[in-house]
Formats: C-alpha cells, structure tokens, sequence
C-alpha cells in the first residue's frame, strides 16, 4: 500500500503493526505539509522535484492499495487507475468522496476494478455537533442578540425564544451523520423523521420517507437538516417548490452538499421569512463568491465547509482504514463504498 496523504508517522506505524505481513509506502518528503489537523491536501505552495514526482507516482505505480486519492485530485485519481493495473483499492479521506469519483471519468471496467471506500461516519459526530448548533442558533435568536450587541442596543421589549424541546425537526438523509444529528436532536427533547433512499423504519425516527415524501414532513418542521450527498439525483432538490413546503419560520441547516439546496431559493425563503434563520457549511459553489448575497445576510451563517474538521480526524481515519484493511484482506466486503452508479 502507499500513502497519498499527510499523515501522523505514529499513524503510520499503527497502520504497519494493525497488518504485519503489509508492505507500506510513506514517503514524508513526498507529502505536503499540513497546515491544521486533519489537513488532507496540505500547503497548497508545497512543490516536488522532478525526482520526487516520480518516485511519489513510482509508489503509487506498485500499491494494491492507496491511501488517499493522490493530491485529492479527481484528475490523478484517474492517473493512478490507469497506469496501475494492479491497483485494487483506494481510501478516501472524505465522507464525500463520491463527487472525485464522477469527476474522474472512470470507465465501468475501471469503477468494478478499483473500490473507493470513503471515511464516512468519522465526521458523524462533528457534524452532528454542528448542526445541533445551527438549530441552537436558530431557536435562541443569536444572530439577532449579536447585531444588538454590536449596536449595544438593550431592547426596550425583551422577546421570547423558541424550544428544541417538543419541535419537529425533519432530516434529509438519514444516514450515519443524519441518526447521529437524531440522537443529539431526541435528547434535547425534539421529534424526528426524515428521508432515506429506501424507506424503512429506524429506531427512534417517527416516520421515514424517500426524498420524494418530503414535502409531507417539512409542512410541519420547525427546523430541516440535511446531509445528503451530492449526486444528480439530489441536484436542487430543496428547490423552490418545496422550500415553499416548509412551516412559515423554519431554521435550515446544510451539512451535506451544496449542490443539494438551490440558493435563489433559499434566499427568497429566507427573505420572506419561511426560513427564519440558515446555518450554511456548503455551497452550490465554493469558495462562496465575495459576491454572494449569502455572505451579509442578517439571518445566515456562513461556514467555510470545515464542520467536519476535529483534531482527531486523522486518527479516526486511519483506525477506520486498519478496520477495512482486515476486511480487503480477507476479501470481505468493505462499508461506505463509492456506489459507481450514484457516486455516494
């Protein structure tokens, strides 16, 4: 296997300890810096000689196995598929890694050859955390309390805020980061449904719908969270026509894709006060153009798509990757497989 990513040399060794009879390639100098924990493209200034490109892609050339998408680049993802013949999986260091495998125009041969498995459900919890305080935000009034605060206005009339407890909240995507979001979001005392691509029931979900029966659950939300992935079947999906769904004075909350929500839409919700206060970490594009009216509005929270960041992400990656290993090695089925159709 070769390391394509930044990573701990204690990491490492856990890896080279966890599979004895593994030949693992870590090249540090090949890498690039990180600059925060869990920086999985490092300095984006960090250059290679000619020399140490191609031992970096020599690496690659002999792997099984990668660790990484190289230079998480859909472009050498695709690189090191081709001109590897030999390679059989690669690990990816997003939860999201289904949009770098569609950008790499795999051939169908290609995508049954190579495995991407994603490190889905390491970033659970850290979204959850996140979302949770979107809908704190959103219920206790903060961006309001924070313009009086830099006004230093003291209201004349001190205005209610609102319970989690006892409100509906809806979840697009049930998957592990949306049941994680359930859990924190019950034991703050709210009800929740939500969608899943199959409709089943789900321990302490009130009700389970497909993508297509949300409209019937967001007329009664108090709040929507979504963490859906983006893929062509998601594309706008919260679109005008059913953000005009929702319960007048809704929180929304987006931690999934940004591709999944149309913006115009969102604004004009928001704008009209059938979304009362927006908790964004993703965007249709990104970085959000200065020109987004996004940015200044008083009712949005603009996170630079970092809500799954923590300082024990690498760790939590690398003991997901051990887990998998075992299971490669065994020629079991691995969990959170780039589906090659879907690209989640």
């Amino acid at each position: 296997m070769a390391i394509c990513a930044p990573l701990e040399a204690a990491l490492v060794e856990r890896i080279r300890q966890s599979s004895p009879g593994v030949t693992v390639r870590y090249s540090p100098e090949l890498l690039p810096p990180e600059r925060f924990p869990a920086d999985h493209a490092g300095d984006p200034d960090f250059r290679r000689s000619a020399e140490q490109e191609e031992q970096y892609w020599e690496n690659i050339r002999q792997a099984d196995v990668l660790y990484g998408i190289p230079n998480e680049s859909p472009a050498d993802l695709a690189r090191a598929v081709r001109e590897n013949p030999k390679l059989r999986w690669i690990h990816a260091m997003a939860a999201g890694a289904g949009g770098s495998v569609r950008a790499a125009q795999l051939s169908e041969a290609e995508l049954e050859r190579v495995v991407v498995t994603t490190s889905a459900g390491v970033h659970a919890l850290p979204l959850a955390e996140f979302a949770l305080m979107g809908l704190l935000n959103g219920f206790k009034r903060v961006a309001e309390l924070q313009a009086d605060q830099r006004a230093k206005l003291w209201p004349e009339l001190r205005v209610p805020t609102r319970l989690l407890a006892g409100s509906q909240l809806v979840i697009s995507g049930l998957g592990e980061i949306g049941m994680e979001t359930a859990r924190l979001a019950k034991a703050l005392g709210m009800t929740v449904s939500g969608s899943k691509r199959q409709a089943q029931e789900l321990e302490g979900i009130d009700e389970v719908v497909t993508n297509d029966g949300l409209a019937g659950l967001l007329n009664s939300a108090d709040a929507v969270v979504n963490t859906l992935p983006g893929t062509p079947y998601t594309e706008h999906l919260f679109d005008a026509e059913l953000l005009a769904t929702l319960k007048p004075g809704a929180v929304f909350v987006n931690v999934g894709r940004g591709s999944v929500v149309d913006e115009t839409a969102l604004l004009a919700a928001l704008d009209e006060g059938r979304i009362s206060y927006a908790c964004l970490d993703v965007f249709e594009q990104e970085p959000l153009p200065a020109s987004s009216p996004l940015w200044e509005h008083p009712k949005v929270l603009v996170s630079p798509h970092t809500s799954a960041l923590s300082s024990a992400e690498n760790r939590l990656i690398a003991e997901r990757f051990i887990s998998n290993l075992e299971l490669f090695r065994a020629g079991r089925v691995m969990p959170h497989m780039v589906d090659p159709v879907y690209f989640y």
